[in-house]
């Protein structure tokens, strides 16, 4: 790395794109989301002023998702939106490239690891590296990858869940499910059709997981108003829904995913799989912080589960960290281009 070049840590999210710098934290946290003009091909916005247009937009405009499952599903945009984030994370009056760390998921191909790399040279990188989620999420959750004892981390975001065994600052087990916070709120969604006759958007549909959602039945439900389109008369509605049938809506789901853990657990030596027990599994990621997630993993899968401080910011703070001491962490580091 430049000795003069800055550097800045990305997690590159499927629903939220942070940059970190390091000794300055977390400088950014928006939407990975990119509203277009289709009359032009001009960019009107990008994260959050883009995210507040989704199911709000006329038909001459499109609010993209470049970000699908983890990895790039269009490259142009996403390559726009690194280089908005670039610039808005260094401010206007810096005159070098900067070195980048980018997080993937466990599960990318060579390709999809290559066109990440490809995209942040073209948005202005000077250097751009890409690391596995699971490294990054246990870097930044304090945990130390270079001991030859086993963790298990659980990286649950919008796109995928992210599971890996590490040891020695390398994967020994791992896998990438493209099941997570997205395709929770799409069953919430469906739910709401099905059993209430009303349209949702997606915002009101995380809005719902968030506020009232919950991976097990509870005694004491919460309940929220939800405002959509009647689907018979197609008036505006408001029906109430309640914390018991969100667990039910999302079952499948979180089945899915605990699956995913279950799956690396079961790939896991039994040497390390002792150290794992002792140690439980470390979730990150904003979808981790769905109420009684743990508690759903600890009685499927019988290995505790603990979320990490500032879950959502794990990834984040591990690019930081890593940039910080990449002589510690190149073992980690999959892939580099200059």
């Amino acid at each position: 790395m430049s000795f003069f070049s800055p550097k800045l840590g990305i997690d590159l999210g499927t629903t939220t794109t942070l940059v970190y710098v390091p000794e300055k934290g977390v400088v950014l946290n928006e939407p990975s989301v990119v509203a277009v003009s289709l009359q032009d091909r001009k960019i009107l916005a990008v994260g959050a002023e883009a995210k507040v247009m989704v199911g709000k937009t006329p038909d001459t405009i499109v609010a993209y998702h470049p970000m699908k499952d983890g990895v790039i599903a269009n490259y142009r945009v996403t390559e726009i939106m690194l280089s908005y984030y670039i610039k808005k994370a260094l401010g206007r009056f810096n005159f070098f490239k900067p070195d980048v760390i980018i997080s993937v998921p466990a599960g990318v191909t060579s390709t999809e690891r290559r066109a990440v790399v490809e995209a942040a040279v073209k948005a202005g990188a000077k250097n751009a590296y890409v690391v596995k989620e699971p490294v990054l999420a246990a870097i930044g959750a304090g945990i130390p990858i270079q001991e030859p004892r086993g963790h298990i981390v659980a990286d649950i975001g919008g796109g995928t869940i992210d599971v890996a065994v590490i040891s020695l600052g390398g994967i020994v087990a791992s896998t990438s499910v493209k099941c997570a916070g997205n395709r929770l709120d799409a069953a919430i969604q469906d739910y709401v059709k099905k059993q209430h006759n009303i349209a949702i958007g997606e915002k009101t549909a995380e809005d719902i997981k968030i506020i009232i959602g919950s991976a097990l039945p509870v005694e004491e439900e919460l309940t929220m108003q939800v405002k959509g389109r009647d689907i018979i008369s197609g008036l505006p509605q408001v029906t109430e829904l309640r914390t018991n049938e969100v667990v039910k809506a999302i079952r499948k789901e979180l089945n899915e995913m605990v699956g995913a853990i279950k799956v690396v657990l079961q790939e896991t030596p039994p040497e390390l799989a002792a150290d794992i027990l002792d140690r439980g599994i470390i979730m990150t990621g904003g979808t981790s912080q769905l109420r009684n997630l743990p508690e759903l993993i600890f009685r499927r899968a019988g290995v505790k589960a603990v979320l990490a401080d500032h879950a959502p910011l794990c990834v984040a703070r591990g690019t930081g960290i890593a940039l910080s001491h990449l002589d510690t962490y190149k073992r980690s580091m999959m892939s580099k281009k200059q």
